[in-house]
């Protein structure tokens, strides 16, 4: 293959003999037979000599398992002895802190100081006090640096344990996990969080909901239909600890929940270790890393969002990323302020102004005001923009954008222009095209594929790349068996999604999948991903993921570091898989065989179990599969009082 060092043979065949024509009497044929036979056991004894007397070879560090062609789906393939096999298991505290021995080329990585427990490098809060605090600029995105970046593995605090299965995760974590009393101190009366003993319990309430979540969101399904799968993603913008996302997983509804790393000391964190999907993230003067047209609907309760200020650019950016016929729902200030304006500590003509400002803003986005019921107000987008053009002939502000890509999301600057939605031929249609309903809109034709939007992805390539997909994962569970136990893994993410079709396959196990569209992949297809009912985010793995360390249990990297080749360090991608991979966490490296190679030698370095097999095609395929597990070690007990923030 062009651009690789050597050249690969998964077979070799021996070469025809030449000296059978050259001999031309039975004499001269026992003659020659007798005298290579006399050299091949002259040589195999001298090489025996030379091998110190033993006929067995010791076999390659970095070997190729083969594995069998045709699995049987009902068994584990054992693809070493039985004290060498992988494991996949969990055991929270191991017996000995013993590292596994290296190979002497390999280069170690040594553990990062326990205050970096819980680094994020773009969100990083001494870094951050370098930029604007004007719009929350400060706590965008502000990566470290080349010569800046840790050469470290980033620990995890002692007496760390692996959290609570689903669901019961929903509701408890571990206070070692995430050492931080702060908010159930300073959100006792609203229910987010509770200590008890050892342990964290999410009671599921809110600011504007401190009865639950679960009834905040029957009131919500009281004036919108929740339940016949019309709303299948939806975005909340603050979400606190994310109970709202998480109790809207049992309506069939993902959310992507998002909030800066702020004095509300780790709420993402916490919301992370209850298995809920989730980013830091902040709407300030960037993009949110979403396409346009991804959400159902959008989300905020008392989220502090100055939804009036900026010519109503928040809201424009909300308006982007909202499915046409869309949902924003807002509650808390200045919702119902006739109610709460002494308890917010505000005037009640204060807050009917910024009310009457957002309601300005939102008309002009001809978005529809279907109701203000309690402490609940709901607005629709439009279907379309064939009435809002003619609406809007005298008064054109926000004007429509110039000629964009409306999905161009990473450091890509917000808009005071109100974004455009696809052409229709008539006033009924829906922009962009109708959804299917879920579950049918998981595998339907997603409409960016079927209107031919996305450069080279047909219906008929989507739909095989979803078959390939059930098949691949069939085949990571027959060496893996814990990826399909109930329970093992929760928090997932693909590091290259393209279609989605790994998250597809998982559908019917309890995780949830964090689907990643690279900046630097040829076509942007993270559209595609959010019409088929999954989530996901932009990234370049040049950079730091905006999340906790210790966020997934489990990380699929599809030809990633060919992607990243010559554009970026191996070794700095990899180390930042350490840092957000859980202790005994698993990862699927999908690429070719030169490169599992030398990722291999980095993640041995890095404390990493690993082995290569093959292809599920078999031995002739040039790209292989290298399974890995990171070992369970912490920051140690002298440490445990220490810092945990950078």
């Amino acid at each position: 293959m062009a651009g690789f060092d050597s050249p690969y043979y998964a077979t070799s065949k021996p070469l025809k003999s030449t000296t059978t024509a050259l001999i031309s009497s039975k004499k001269g044929r026992i003659f020659s037979l007798a005298l290579i036979l006399c050299l091949c056991s002259l040589s195999y004894l001298f090489g025996l000599w030379q091998h110190g007397g033993s006929p067995t070879t010791a076999a390659a560090s970095n070997k190729i398992i083969a594995l069998p062609c045709i699995p049987n789906a009902n068994t584990t393939i054992s693809t070493r002895t039985e004290s060498e096999t992988l494991d996949f298991s969990t055991h929270h505290v191991p017996d000995s802190d013993d590292d596994v021995s290296l190979l002497p080329d390999v280069k170690t990585y040594p553990s990062c100081n326990a205050k970096y427990s819980e680094y994020t490098p773009c969100e990083d809060q001494i870094r951050s006090r370098k930029f604007k605090r004007d719009r929350l600029i400060y706590r965008e995105r502000h990566c470290p640096e080349k010569q800046e970046l840790l050469k470290c593995r980033v620990p995890a605090p002692y007496g760390y344990k692996n959290p609570f299965p689903w669901p019961k995760s929903r509701d408890l974590a571990w206070f070692g996990n995430v050492p931080h009393k702060e908010l159930t101190v300073e959100k006792a009366v609203q229910n987010w969080i509770r200590y008890e003993g050892k342990q964290f319990r999410f009671p599921g309430g809110g600011t504007m909901f401190p009865h639950g979540a679960d009834a905040y969101i029957d009131d919500i399904g009281k004036l919108i239909n929740l339940k016949d799968g019309s709303i299948r993603t939806a975005i909340d913008t603050g979400c606190g600890v994310a109970s709202w996302g998480a109790y809207l997983l049992s309506r069939n509804i993902l959310t992507m929940s998002f909030a800066p790393r702020d004095t509300h000391e780790a709420q993402v964190q916490f919301a992370l270790e209850r298995g809920v999907p989730a980013l830091l993230g902040v709407l300030a003067s960037k993009r949110l890393p979403y396409p346009s047209r991804a959400f159902d609907m959008a989300h905020c309760s008392r989220c502090l969002i100055p939804w009036d200020k900026y010519d109503g650019v928040y809201l424009i950016e909300v308006d982007r990323v909202l499915r046409p016929g869309g949902y924003w729902i807002l509650s808390g200030p200045p919702i119902r302020w006739r109610k709460y304006w002494k308890g917010w500590q505000r005037t009640r003509e204060d807050l009917n102004d910024e009310q009457t400002r957002i309601e300005r803003v939102a008309r002009s986005l001809c978005w529809k005001k279907l109701v203000e019921k309690d402490d609940i107000a709901i607005w629709q987008k439009p279907i379309n923009h064939f009435d809002c053009k003619v609406n809007r002939k005298f008064n054109r502000n926000p004007p429509f954008c110039l000629p964009q890509d409306p999905d161009k999301a990473w450091y890509t600057d917000m808009g005071t222009c109100l974004t455009h939605l696809p052409e229709i031929s008539n006033d009924q249609e829906t922009a962009g095209g109708e959804l299917e309903k879920w579950p049918e809109r998981l595998n339907a034709i997603p409409p960016r594929v079927g209107r031919g939007t996305v450069n080279g992805i047909t219906a008929e390539i989507f739909e095989q790349d979803s078959e390939v997909w059930k098949r691949r994962l069939s085949y990571y569970k027959t060496v893996n068996n814990q990826l399909g136990q109930h329970g093992r893994y929760r928090n997932i993410l693909d590091m290259k999604a393209h279609l989605g079709g790994f998250a597809a396959a998982l559908i019917d196990d309890p995780v949830w999948v964090m689907n990643v569209v690279p900046v630097e992949a040829k076509v942007n297809t993270l559209g595609v991903i959010y019409e088929r009912g999954l989530i996901g985010t932009y990234q370049s793995w040049c950079e730091a993921m905006s999340t906790y360390p210790r966020t997934y249990d489990f990380i699929h990297a599809d030809s990633v570091f060919s992607l990243y080749k010559d554009r970026c360090e191996m070794e700095d991608i990899l180390l930042e898989m350490d840092r957000i991979l859980r202790p005994e966490g698993s990862v699927i490296f999908r690429d070719d065989v030169n490169i599992l190679m030398k990722i291999k030698k980095i993640t041995d370095g890095l404390n990493w179990d690993s082995q290569i097999v093959d292809h599920e095609d078999g031995p002739l395929n040039r790209e292989k599969l290298l399974f890995a597990v990171k070992v369970y070690w912490t920051a140690p007990a002298s440490d445990a009082t220490g810092s945990t923030t950078s």
